[in-house]
């Protein structure tokens, strides 16, 4: 099996990438691992409300948003 670790900035590993083809063959040898996917929730109609304003603001004025990078740095820089 050809897996892909994710590892935070300090080099603990917190993920791992499965390719699809082998998940696909774990899913079909445990059907356990189909229950999370089929009983996932729907968002709820706040949930879409909070999005779909969110969006409306991103596309009415596409220009103003943050680095991503630079709120981080902001974040983790506030006591």
């Amino acid at each position: 099996m050809a897996l892909q670790y994710i590892q935070d900035k300090e080099g603990k590993t917190t993920g791992v990438i499965i390719p699809i083809e082998e998940w696909q063959a774990l899913k079909s040898k445990y059907s356990e691992l189909n229950k999370d996917f089929d009983n996932s929730p729907d968002l709820t109609s706040w949930q879409k409300e909070i999005l779909d304003d969110r969006l409306s603001d991103y596309y009415s004025d596409p220009d103003n948003v943050n680095d991503f990078e630079e709120t981080l740095k902001n974040i983790e820089s506030e006591p």
